[in-house]
């Protein structure tokens, strides 16, 4: 039985995990409206190093965000086996570039660790925890805090 499965029947909230470099992350799932492949974006003049570009989302214009640079990592060097998280934040729809997708967890409030002292103020203002689950650190973002509103217009 997946860690999903044993804590889906004591409630909690639905997180999607996925990697970007060697560390796991996770968002809070209704945040997700899909998950795509890689699309190559066209890039946009004067945006921020992080945004890659947009693409057409049926019909619509999607900023591509490469939410490794975004975290203050490695820039990504997107290939067919990166994926697009298509995700809502407030208002506006961005697609996340990460390396892969890889759960969905369901958890209880009192699983989420604090984000420890250690972490920079940087690191402090979008982690919002940390998850150890089957020997795995999962760190638990907002992505509100991640894109604030003027860079979220910015993208």
């Amino acid at each position: 039985m997946t860690y999903a499965a044993k804590n889906l029947t004591t409630g909690g909230r639905e997180l999607i995990a996925f990697r970007v470099g060697d560390q796991e992350f996770c968002v809070n799932i209704m945040a997700v409206r899909e998950i795509r492949g890689w699309t190559p974006a066209t890039p946009m003049p004067h945006a921020p190093s992080y945004v890659l570009g947009v693409i057409n989302l049926r019909g619509a214009v999607l900023p591509i965000v490469d939410l490794s640079a975004r975290l203050g990592m490695k820039a990504a060097e997107p290939t067919v086996r990166h994926v697009i998280i298509v995700a809502q934040v407030k208002s506006q729809m961005v697609g996340l570039l990460v390396d892969a997708v890889s759960d969905i967890l369901t958890v209880r409030d009192d699983e989420i660790q604090p984000t420890p002292d250690i972490s920079s103020e940087f690191e402090k203002s979008f982690a919002r925890g940390v998850l150890a689950i089957e020997g795995r650190m999962i760190c638990l973002i907002e992505l509100e805090a991640v894109f604030p509103r003027e860079e979220r217009e910015a993208a």
